[in-house]
């Protein structure tokens, strides 16, 4: 039996290959404005204030689907910047408008709120010379630093764009969340509004301009289970698994385009002299092809239904038949890919201010909140937020702002700046 949740096929938008833009310029860089100007350098001189706001998100714990309590504190210290019009859509986004003076692009910039850390985790921050360690501290505490940060400066400096600029502390980006934040963005909150969308999110210098696409299921092998010396004999869940991990890691994909497939998570059994009732794994596969995505998806499914059919086969007899194993494949995530040309005008622009502030950014490809703009043919990047980072989704990770970590604010602003247009 396969059973598909309603999310998995919610998840799929309606433009889910959007056809790649054609070669466009990057738009004028606003670097002689004074007000501009000003914001850069206050992010520069006021590069303490970025790093503490993000050590302070830190350490207020944000598991899936519980980030209430991060989101009211960034909502309650984007207030105290000035901001009026602040919200928290029904999903748990906190929405703040700065509106602009006419009818320019709309732009927003966000960081998530969640992590993957569950209920319980010490966040506590502790300094190690110059790096900061807690979980969560670059992935996306810094993000939601920047998108702060960027928010002060355009305030203190005074900056009047001509479209309005959202900025977005959003839920829901990690993987059992399945960018559910960004789908409700872009399918009701503010849909048909986004002319461009910034995710801020992890560190370093580097631009996501394309979508990797992941369908991730919990595949379940069921039966009545029994005691491993009287019941045997019988079908037994866990073998069927085995046989389908083994079978997965047989498949051949492609290098180029990148496609994965990883077995992540197993469960079952009660104790060694049981056989299971139950027995389940969580498969994610990746790829930011559609069509490799597709095919390596195929082959898992029929893997996972010949594995069902060879263990129901391999017991013969009455006492068999009537224990066969069932399967259910429930869906625990579909993120869409889409193809976006490095040539779109959004990315040319990051890597023009990028350039103007002294350093050259390279592309790639991964997923992020991005990837909903994405697959809606929305112009979308994910960008770093500057400083460096290692051990993202581990109990040990740290941060590190350096000597340049301000230039991943900077970075933001400049590009929200030009992104939305600045009023002389």
């Amino acid at each position: 039996m396969t059973r598909r949740t309603l999310a998995s096929v919610l998840a799929l938008p309606a433009l889910l290959f959007a056809a790649p833009l054609a070669a466009q310029s990057a738009l004028p860089l606003p670097t002689t404005d004074a007000k501009v100007r000003a914001a850069l350098d206050l992010l520069k001189a006021d590069n303490a204030w970025t790093v503490q706001q993000q050590v302070e998100l830190t350490q207020i714990p944000s598991p899936p689907f519980k980030e209430s309590q991060r989101g009211a504190e960034f909502k309650r210290r984007i207030e105290a910047l000035g901001f009026a019009n602040v919200r928290v859509d029904s999903v748990g986004n906190v929405i703040a408008e700065r509106r602009g003076s006419g009818n320019g692009p709309t732009v927003v910039i966000a960081g998530h709120l969640d992590t993957v850390f569950p209920e319980g985790t010490d966040v506590t921050v502790k300094r190690d010379g110059t790096k900061l360690r807690a979980p969560g501290i670059g992935d996306d505490d810094r993000g939601l630093a920047v998108v702060l940060a960027v928010a002060r400066a355009f305030q203190k400096a005074g900056i009047q764009t001509v479209g309005t600029v959202y900025f977005v502390g959003n839920v829901g980006e990690e993987g059992p969340g399945n960018l559910r934040g960004m789908r409700y963005l872009f399918g009701k909150e503010l849909k048909g509004k986004i002319d461009y969308f910034i995710s801020v999110d992890d560190t370093g210098l580097g631009i996501a301009s394309r979508a990797v696409g992941s369908d991730r299921y919990r595949i379940t092998y069921k039966g009545p289970g029994g005691h491993s010396y009287g019941a045997f004999g019988i079908p037994n869940p866990i073998h069927a698994l085995g046989r389908a991990i083994a079978g997965i890691s047989e498949i051949q994909v492609p290098t180029t385009p990148k496609t994965t497939f990883n077995v992540g998570v197993i469960q079952g059994g009660t104790s060694v002299n049981s056989i299971a009732g139950e027995a389940s794994m969580e498969v994610d596969m990746r790829s930011e092809d559609a069509k490799s995505l597709a095919a390596v998806d195929v082959q898992v499914q029929k893997i996972v239904r010949d594995a069902l059919a060879a263990e129901n086969a391999r017991w013969k007899g009455p006492r068999a038949d009537r224990a066969r194993l069932s399967l259910v494949i429930d869906t625990i995530g579909i993120r869409p890919t889409g193809a976006q040309s490095d040539s779109a005008r959004i990315v040319q622009t990051a890597i023009a201010a990028g350039k103007a502030l002294g350093f050259t950014s390279t592309t790639s490809a991964s997923s992020t909140d991005a990837n909903i703009p994405i697959s809606l043919g929305i112009p979308a990047i994910r960008i770093g937020g500057g400083g460096t980072a290692e051990g993202a989704h581990s109990l040990g990770e740290w941060y590190d702002d350096g000597g340049n970590g301000h230039l991943g604010p900077q970075w933001a602003a400049l590009l929200v700046a030009a992104l939305a247009g600045v009023r002389p």
